[in-house]
């Protein structure tokens, strides 16, 4: 990767709509090269997919917690796994180091919504022995902009 990779990546983390001509003139080449980069920055997994991101108090989902969660046993872990890929409230799952096991970001409607998922669905699993819920009051920053690091990307 170069230069013109960070400069493209960058761009798309703020914009991944931006028309391929608008792409280009920004890195200062030309819009199929642009094209071209962008398709093998996909092939190479650098760029993963490409999201619409939604404002989630205004369709609805105006709780957000942090929840972890810790198995009885590693022997419980994929049906464990299983249940949050289910769950379309389970925003992200990390395997975390420390106390707990999991820690998993939910949004839902509200706290009686909350309660239902981990109540109802997360402690229905069986190892799931015990959570700890942390309710978000207010979000200040939210972002999914890597902080890249240029020295990985050969100057040109």
């Amino acid at each position: 990767m170069d230069t013109y990779d960070l400069k493209i990546i960058n761009l798309l983390m703020d914009n991944g709509r931006m028309k391929w001509a608008d792409l280009a003139a920004e890195v200062g080449m030309s819009a199929p090269a642009a094209a071209e980069r962008v398709n093998r920055l996909i092939e190479q997994g650098v760029i993963t997919q490409f999201n619409t991101i939604i404002d989630a108090e205004i369709v609805g989902c105006e709780c957000t917690a942090f929840v972890s969660v810790s198995l009885e046993h590693p022997k419980y872990r994929d049906a464990f796994i299983t249940i949050v890929h289910q769950l379309a409230e389970v925003q992200e799952c990390h395997h975390i180091a420390g106390e707990d096991d999991y820690l998993l970001k939910i949004r839902c409607k509200n706290t009686k919504d909350l309660d239902r998922v981990i109540s109802h669905e997360l402690k229905s699993v069986e190892g799931v022995y015990r959570t700890k819920t942390t309710i978000v009051m207010d979000t200040l920053k939210e972002t999914n902009k890597l902080p890249l690091q240029p020295h990985k990307f050969r100057m040109e």
